[in-house]
């Protein structure tokens, strides 16, 4: 099964013009080395969430979930003006297995969902602020210490007070089988919808009130918010 699709950017001005609009500092990266990184919208809100390899210096490969390869290669073409540099979708993958805290099969839905690992599409999409996606996927993919790129100003303003966001994305540990579109409710309260589920276990942004230890309901069945597996 086919889980991530994969770009090329390549030229003189690639690395120079990547610095300037995604998350990670690529200067900081081997050849054959490997991070995670985001792409955002001047407003700051999430473009695109993917891995970056450096193959040489003006190789770079990334790849991202599949189904949204178009959106990372639109966005990454939108500000290339007078810029020497090639972006295109390709059938090369990343050398490097996909790898996530919790997670020993990357593939199988259940522990991705118990790790709080979020999906392009689901958890994340182009109304999503970057911190939404937990504090893991924050650590992985930005670099605090780079210099500008687009979008920056919100992330380092929701660091500097702490990483608080309106939604939030949280596990949850329900008593049965819950399905994607199902209401979490707090009493009378609407704080959420699941985006991602798997038997008992799901995801979903919800309202910052709701923390780690509480009650909810999901759809008919009640459930605990859980913090992801690390292990």
């Amino acid at each position: 099964m086919t889980i991530r699709d994969a770009v090329r950017v390549s030229g003189p001005d690639a690395a120079a013009y990547l610095q300037g609009q995604i998350s990670q500092d690529i200067e900081s990266l081997a050849a054959g080395e490997v991070a995670w990184s985001l792409v955002l919208q001047p407003t700051g809100k999430l473009d695109a969430w993917f891995r970056i390899q450096r193959v040489n210096d003006e190789t770079f490969l990334l790849d991202i979930d599949a189904g949204h390869r178009d959106t990372l290669v639109a966005r990454l073409r939108r500000f290339l003006l007078r810029t020497d540099a090639t972006i295109e979708a390709v059938d090369d993958m990343i050398d490097s297995p996909l790898t996530w805290p919790g997670v020993v099969d990357p593939t199988d839905e259940r522990q991705r969902i118990r790790a709080g690992m979020p999906r392009m599409g689901a958890e994340l999409t182009d109304e999503t602020i970057p911190g939404e996606g937990g504090q893991q996927l924050i650590d992985l993919s930005v670099s605090f210490t780079k210099g500008c790129y687009t979008g920056q100003e919100l992330v380092a303003r929701i660091d500097s007070r702490g990483g608080n966001v309106p939604r939030p994305v949280r596990v949850l540990q329900a008593s049965g089988d819950v399905n994607v579109g199902d209401e979490v409710t707090v009493g009378d309260d609407l704080v959420g919808v699941v985006t991602s589920a798997a038997g008992d276990v799901a995801l979903a942004p919800l309202m910052r009130k709701v923390e780690i230890g509480d009650q909810v309901m999901v759809g008919a069945v009640t459930a605990s918010v859980v913090a992801p597996a690390q292990s």
